[in-house]
């Protein structure tokens, strides 16, 4: 990939940076849930490490926990979320700009093996999944 080498990178954010890239299209994971997955740091940490080096994986994937469009960015990744069928909710009149903002119920992913599906989830959309199928206990329910 045209990413910075290991070396290059602090630890941290290689970690990060590698959680990104595993997300399914039509998938996201909020900052927080990244720093969960991880066991370090928190939404802010994950945040600056996809601001400072996270053009080269697909950072429209990793989002804030209200669903809202990164500001600034809000055109480009709308762009990714409808080529891969990313689930969107349409804004009210009322929205500024008029923008959709991601449906976090249904495209939020919680690391489970079954991306297309929600695997891992329940009707309510809380986590489910278990370590053997390499999912963190609590991961995709933080906030």
């Amino acid at each position: 990939m045209g990413r910075m080498s290991v070396q290059e990178l602090p630890e941290y954010a290689e970690r990060v940076l590698e959680v990104a890239e595993v997300i399914p299209p039509g998938r996201v994971m909020t900052y927080g849930d990244v720093a969960e997955w991880l066991g370090e740091g928190g939404p802010r940490q994950v945040g600056r490490v996809m601001a400072l080096y996270g053009a080269a994986v697909p950072w429209w994937r990793v989002v804030r926990s209200d669903g809202v469009l990164l500001p600034g960015h809000e055109l480009r990744a709308l762009g990714h979320y409808r080529e891969e069928g990313t689930p969107l909710r349409e804004a009210g009149r009322a929205a500024e700009g008029h923008l959709p903002k991601l449906d976090m119920r249904r495209a939020r992913w919680d690391g489970g093996q079954d991306a297309a599906a929600g695997a891992g989830r329940d009707a309510a959309g809380d986590a489910g999944g278990d370590a053997a199928a390499g999912v963190r206990p609590g991961a995709g329910t933080h906030t």
